[in-house]
Formats: structure tokens, sequence, C-alpha cells
């Protein structure tokens, strides 16, 4: 199966739930939703001209953010000699296939003069023996001089943008980091082990795509001159060339253009996250100290047993099912067709049986030129995905690096004297509210307290009723929905947040969990009693979690991590939430398969409280 890069379809949204727009398949564990697609013909050929054309339009949007990289690109020392040399060696690299074509065309003067005059022409022979040396030793030199260049270039490439690059993910905040979107932004561009930077992924596609041109246009003149001269040679290319015709026409289709997958298999979630918690080194003195790892392993083999064939991810499942059970109607198509050239020579011998060396040599000459030629020019066709593909790919680094924060910077210095910090700072909360993204909770809702300056304040309250989300809005991590705050009477917004967060210190604290079920992170802490869920809900009343708990929309099942996550295309922009859990682009439409990330969105003191709950589930089974 072939992934298709889809242009952004616009406005518009994308409902799972609408049987009218949207067909809904079954595949192994999972629930295949694609936007229903005009019926197409068995076989017919997946290049449309509604996709170049999308292609062609995605280029031209692209072009001003090639402009800034050349000029970036350009500002690099030594690069342009380097690239130099590179595009040199890469034109000349392309014209040796067409030079080597007609050194071997020449092999068939050679054997049509022996045929004819009982002489071999030693001169040519040895001019030509030379040629093919000469050929193969310089495409030799010149691959390693474009693999040095190209290493190099890369290498300068991808230390320059990794400036920009770390500047852009260090300068996020973090309603603005934490954004699902963001994040996919962010995967797309910023892949520090990767071996090549997006830009050097450019310039390559663009300088392949120049050289394949160059090796058409002087291929096909030497092809054209080699048919002239021969017996059945136009008829002998048209039929190796029509394999290729049948091969790049009847290919694998590609994924529907919008789609979305989830699973709800409860085996398949539990056993993808059992196989995340042993993996993790996070989680090892958990599972040692619990004796957790016999009972888990018997679960995974329950659930592995329970699923069968059905245990796997998604695209291989999709490979599986949908593309395994295509009809090879290509393969039938080209197994004559492969033979036909050889019916055609043994037809010909036997008509004209002196020329037997002579129409054999000039089969494999034919066929094979023929061959390579077809599948130049298919490559050629190809790659004009490949250049928006990768310009797309420049756009969305710029984009990337353009990215504003949400939480707006002040203009106030802070404070005005700094003498007045040895007294402290006043705090004022006038009916502040406030909600963690994606989450349907109010952490904090009409809040309003003062603390005036020097006083000590201690805050106390029962776990996520919202005391480290008071702190994270007075360091400005984040912004009340509504509300104001005010410290030492200025609006908090209208302040610098250099300044602020210069004056201001925060303790957090963090807490592991398992990416599994709320119900499996109490329950395996006495993995005897994990499935006993009167149990686990009476440890989740003594741990003091049971009333958050039984608010969330799937109860105990809630994953507070998701093992596995929903796969999907470009949707529409409109489209907000997939399955229940949110999908935003942020205006930047994506590449490939898209992931979506989901969490429970509880707060540390909620998580906490969970934590607090093993101990009481092992007290209450004891």
């Amino acid at each position: 199966m072939r992934r298709r890069r889809v242009i952004g379809k616009g406005k518009g949204t994308f409902n799972p739930e609408d049987e009218k727009r949207v067909k809904h398949t079954q595949i192994g564990a999972w629930d295949l939703y694609e936007e229903k697609q005009p019926e197409r013909v068995p076989g017919s050929s997946r290049l449309k001209l509604d996709s170049h054309i999308e292609h062609f339009f995605e280029v031209y949007n692209c072009l001003p953010y090639v402009g800034r990289m050349m000029k970036d690109v350009g500002s690099i020392r030594e690069c342009w000699v380097f690239f130099g040399v590179y595009l040199l060696l890469e034109i000349v690299a392309s014209l040796i296939p067409a030079l080597s074509l007609w050194y071997s065309s020449q092999l068939l003067t050679i054997v049509e003069s022996a045929l004819k005059n009982r002489t071999v022409d030693k001169d040519l022979l040895l001019h030509i023996a030379i040629g093919r040396v000469l050929c193969t030793t310089m495409n030799i030199l010149f691959s390693w001089g474009k693999t040095k260049a190209g290493r190099y270039l890369n290498l300068r490439i991808k230390q320059y943008y990794s400036g920009y690059m770390f500047q852009t993910m260090a300068r996020l905040d973090v309603p603005t980091f934490e954004d699902s979107g963001i994040q996919r932004q962010l995967e797309q561009v910023f892949t520090p082990d990767s071996r090549n930077s997006i830009v050097w992924e450019v310039v390559t596609v663009a300088v392949r795509l120049i050289t394949t041109v160059l090796q058409l246009a002087s291929q096909l003149s030497v092809l054209v001159s080699v048919l002239k001269h021969q017996r059945d040679g136009p008829l002998l290319a048209v039929l190796s060339f029509s394999q290729t015709l049948i091969t790049w026409g009847t290919q694998s289709p590609y994924m529907p253009p919008v789609w979305a997958a989830t699973t709800k298999n409860e085996d398949y979630l539990k056993m993808e996250g059992l196989k995340r918690t042993i993996g993790s080194s996070s989680h090892r003195k958990e599972i040692v100290a619990g004796g957790m790892w016999e009972y888990m392993h018997s679960e995974f083999l329950r659930c592995s047993k329970a699923l069968g064939s059905k245990a796997s991810a998604f695209f291989p499942m999709y490979n599986l099912v949908m593309v395994g059970n295509q009809f090879p109607f290509s393969q039938l198509l080209r197994a004559p067709l492969r033979e036909l050239p050889q019916i055609v020579f043994t037809l010909r011998a036997v008509q004209y049986p002196s020329s037997i060396p002579l129409s054999l040599a000039s089969l494999n000459l034919i066929t094979q030129t023929t061959s390579s030629f077809s599948n130049l020019l298919v490559s050629f066709f190809g790659q004009t995905t490949s250049v928006a593909d990768s310009l797309s790919g420049i756009r969305r680094l710029y984009t990337v690096m353009e990215l504003s924060n949400r939480v707006q910077d002040g203009t106030v210095p802070f404070p005005e004297n700094q003498q007045t910090l040895q007294s402290g700072i006043s705090v004022e909360f006038r009916n502040v509210s406030f909600r963690y993204p994606e989450s349907a909770n109010y952490a904090l809702h009409k809040i309003s307290f003062k603390i005036e300056q020097g006083q000590l304040c201690v805050i106390v309250g029962k776990n996520g009723s919202g005391k480290s989300t008071i702190l994270k809005l007075i360091a400005r991590l984040y912004d009340p929905e509504e509300g104001q705050i005010f410290i030492d009477g200025h609006d908090i917004k209208t302040l610098k947040l250099a300044d602020l967060r210069r004056v201001t210190t925060v303790l957090f604290q963090d807490y592991t969990h398992f990416p599994l079920s709320i119900k499996d992170n109490i329950g395996y802490g006495n993995p005897q009693h994990a499935k006993d869920q009167e149990r686990i809900e009476q440890a989740a009343r003594l741990g003091g979690a049971d009333e958050f708990i039984n608010k969330l929309p799937e109860n105990y099942d809630t994953y507070l991590e998701r093992p596995v996550q929903d796969m999907y295309s470009n949707l529409p922009e409109g489209t907000k939430t997939v399955f229940g859990r949110s999908v935003d682009f942020r205006g930047l439409r994506m590449a490939g398969g898209m992931r979506s990330t989901d969490s429970s969105g509880l707060s540390g003191g909620q998580m906490q409280r969970i934590a607090l709950c093993v101990p009481s589930f092992l007290h209450n089974v004891a």
C-alpha cells in the first residue's frame, strides 16, 4: 500500500458517524472511516488530472518559501561552491547512461559487419571496450564526488537550520507547546536524528528532477538512432514499453483522500498498553516491587489469544486485508507481454536464419534499453508529486518557525522599583476561571482572593482543587479564560513576561502512571485482585479520587494516556474532533497519516490521588 499525500481540502468537516458521506470498514481490531469517493474502474490509472493540478497549485503556493530558503542557504559560508560542484557532477553523471548506451549500440555494428564481411573491426571494438570502461569508472568517481559534496552540504544546512529550530522549540510557551496540533507540526519538521534535513531533501529532489530530464532527452536520442537501423526495432520497443505502462497503470491503490481510523477493541488497547508499560524504564520499579510481571504476562497472552490475527497496527493490517485481497490484473497482463518480444524474435529467426546473432543482440539491447527508459519516464512523472511534497515541507518548516505563542508578552517593566521586592508582592484574583486544554471541567471557576504585600499565604485544599493551577496562572504559564489577575495592582497581562518570571519561582511535582486505564493503574497494585471492580472503587474512595473519576466520560475505563493513537489523513479544516478527541491543524496542512494525541486532562493533584489509590487498594485487599 502506498500512502498518498493529499492537499488540504479547505473548509468543511469530517464526521465518522455520517453514514451518507462516510464509509465504515472493519479491519482487524481497527475501524476505518473514509470519505466516500466515486467508484473507480479496476485496473484504471490512479494518476488523475485533478491530482496534477493540486500538485501544481501546491508548488505555486510554496514558491515564496523557496525564495526564503535559497536566501538562507546562500548565506551559509562556502555553500554555493560545494553546491556548484554537486550540481555539475550530477549533470555530467546524468549523461553517462546515454553514452554507455551509444557504445552498446556500436556493438551491433560490429556484429552486423562480422556477419556480412566475416571480419571484425578491432579498432572499433577496442574503442568501445575502452569507452565502456571509462563510463563505468567515471560513474563511480562522480558518485563518490556527489556523495562527498552532498554530505558536506547536508551537514552545513542541517547545522544552520538546527539553530532556528532550537530557538523555535525553546521559545514556545506551555499552552502552545502542549497543543496536539503544534506537536504534530514540530514532529514533522524537527527530527534531530534524521540523516537529511528538510531543506536538503528539497535540493536533492529539484536536482534529481533536472537530471532526470537530461537523462530522458539523451537516452531518447540514442534510442531513436538505434531503433531506426534495426529490423522490428520499433515493435520490440513498443512491446517492452507496454509492460511498464501496464505496471504503472495498475498500481496498488492509494489510501482514500480523507480518512480516519481508531480502535475500540479493549484487548488490543490493553495489549499495546502492557507492551509500552514493560518497555519503559519509568515503570520498572513499580513492576518489580509490586510483583506484577507474571500477571501482566498472563493478561498479555490472554489478549493476544483473543485477538488472534487481529493483533496488528493499522497500516500492516490495512495491507493484509485491503491490498492483499486485490486480484493480480497487472501480473496477468504482464506475463504474456513479457514473452511477446521472444516470440517476435523466434518468428524472425525462422524467416531469416542467418540473422539470428544480430537479431539476438538487437533483442537484448532494445528490451534492456527500452525498459530502462520507460522506468526513468515513470520515475519522472512520479517526481512531480515528490516536488510538491518537498516544497510543502519547506512551507511547514518556515510556518513552524513563525509560530506565535498563545501567552502574549506585556509591555510594562516589573517591578518599577527593585527595592519593593524586598517587601514581597501583592496578588489578586478577580472572578478567575480556567480550564486546561482538552478538558471539559474547570480547574478554577469564579475564584477571587487577594494576598497583600508581605503576607505569607498557604493554600490548602484537596487534590484537583486548583492549588497548582493558581501558581501556574501567577507565573503566566497559562492565561485564564475569564477574570483578571493583578500583581502589585497591575494587570498581569500588561507586565513583561521575562520580568515577571524573574521575580517568581515555582516548584512542580510529577507522577508516573501506566499508559493503561485508571482501573488498571489502581488494580495492578495487587495483580491477584486486579479485576475486582468493587475493591478498586473502594480504594479510589479511600484515596479521594472517586469523585472526579466518576465525572469522567468513561469513568474507571478512562485511559490516563491512550496507548494506541488514532490515525487520520488531512481532514478538512472545520474538523475539530474525531472520535471525541481533539484535532487541530492550526491552519497548517499535514502530509501522510496523522496521529492524534490524547490524554485524560487530569490535573497534577488528581494524578497524585490516583497514585495514592494504589496503597489504599493494597491495604484494602490485605
